[in-house]
């Protein structure tokens, strides 16, 4: 028969490790809600950036009409972040968004009649507000996805994890496209030269 203390020892092991499993699994929990927090902070912004686009868009039209593919690349962009499911997807969005808008911000350089325009000078710097919100807020998202990222992999917490399912998320970097600054030496036809 066990004696007292070794039956105190070991409900005293088993209250421990069930301590500690709380702890690991309230941290878990934690980080993910850290992490959907994130995305929601980057997802409210992008909305707002995307809603801006129609607007844009009907200025160019005015003074650029022939700069139709530039509009199409934005408006599937649009189409791509609307159908958008997951985190990765809507980054992918974005950043067919983000590579689009620098388009369309360097036909304004290359349209003094467009770049006059007190609607569209507006409008653009609505949306480099926008894109400078989204470059902060996905400085966060990055560190809370890092933070769950290493924790979901660090023992103990890897058996939890594994338990729960939880899966390694994926940072929201730039994309090797957006890395490159647009042409402003496009060959465009003066304004009023229309295609």
């Amino acid at each position: 028969m066990l004696s007292v203390f070794t039956m105190t020892f070991v409900l005293f092991i088993l209250a421990g490790l069930i301590v500690m499993g709380i702890g690991i699994y309230n941290g878990l929990v934690r980080l993910k809600n850290q992490v959907q927090r994130a995305w929601a902070n980057i997802d409210v912004i992008l909305k707002q950036r995307f809603d801006e686009i129609p607007q844009l868009i009907q200025v160019i039209e005015q003074y650029a009409n022939y700069e139709a593919g530039l509009i199409q690349k934005i408006a599937e962009a649009r189409s791509h972040y609307g159908q958008s499911k997951t985190v990765d997807e809507k980054i992918q969005a974005s950043n067919e968004m983000s590579m689009a808008l620098k388009g369309i911000f360097a036909i304004g350089e290359a349209y003094p009649e467009l770049k006059a325009n007190q609607q569209f000078l507006q409008l653009q710097s609505r949306v480099s507000q926008l894109e400078g919100m989204i470059a902060d807020r996905r400085e966060s998202y990055n560190e809370a996805v890092t933070n769950f990222n290493t924790r979901i992999e660090q023992f103990p917490d890897v058996f939890a994890a594994r338990i729960l399912n939880y899966q390694a998320q994926s940072l929201y970097q730039v994309s090797e496209a957006e890395k490159v600054a647009p042409s402003l030496k496009m060959n465009l036809p003066k304004f009023g030269q229309g295609a």
